[in-house]
């Protein structure tokens, strides 16, 4: 078996430890603390975000997409699929590196998304980006961490409590949808959504690409 080469690593920003990328023949991972957040050859899931999400928005001018966590390209380029010319998507990535290694190694796995022109990149946490918002974005997708848990870094709790969610709901337009990923499913998460005033549809899929392999979760919260 070929073995895993390791390409690159970095700290992520505000020393909560490294992440690192590596390569095995057409494969790529990028791990960090031993925990494998994004894999290439898994990734259904990260397109079912994209895809669930812009079913449900499409058709309309003007669209205004922020998605959370650049990961390997692939929500992005699911996004990008069905959207219109006037539509507008804004990347917020907290790990410059994760930017760059899309730049330098990854773009060509999801067709290089970041080449579009409809697409700007935030190098910044995605919170932020949203804390700086008051009714802007049709749909907010964030793909961030284990999901609710904030399994790796414990500062992605504030995006899934309930004042990170009000944070979010404040910064939707009226019919836009919050759309979260999860490794699992979390029924207090959901509560949460549905007391900061969410419409609340949770659907699981699968890891891989066509829909096999392990289940994972996506939460789809409308509001009104």
């Amino acid at each position: 078996m070929i073995p895993w080469e390791e390409i690159d690593r970095a700290e992520v920003p505000g020393h909560e430890g490294e992440v690192t990328l590596r390569k095995r023949g057409t494969e790529f991972s990028i791990r960090t603390a031993g925990t494998e957040l994004m894999y290439s050859h898994h990734h259904g899931s990260a397109v079912a975000l994209a895809e669930l999400t812009c079913s449900r928005i499409k058709g309309k001018s003007g669209l205004r997409i922020l998605i959370g966590g650049l990961g390997m390209g692939y929500t992005l380029a699911a996004a990008l699929e069905p959207s219109e010319p006037d539509t507008r998507i804004t990347v917020s990535e907290l790990i410059p590196a994760v930017v760059r290694w899309n730049r330098e190694h990854l773009g060509h796995l999801a067709g290089m998304p970041l080449d579009d022109p409809r697409v700007s990149v935030e190098e910044e946490d995605v919170a932020e980006t949203i804390r700086k918002t008051k009714s802007v974005w049709n749909a907010i997708l964030l793909d961030v961490d284990n999901g609710p848990e904030g399994l790796t870094r414990k500062a992605n709790d504030r995006l899934y409590s309930r004042s990170g969610l009000k944070t979010s709901f404040s910064a939707l337009r009226p019919g836009g949808i919050l759309a979260v990923w999860s490794s699992g499913v979390d029924e207090a998460f959901t509560r949460r959504l549905k007391q900061c005033g969410f419409q609340t549809e949770t659907v699981a899929v699968g890891a891989h690409k066509p829909g096999k392999g392990g289940r994972h979760t996506i939460w789809l919260a409308v509001k009104p």
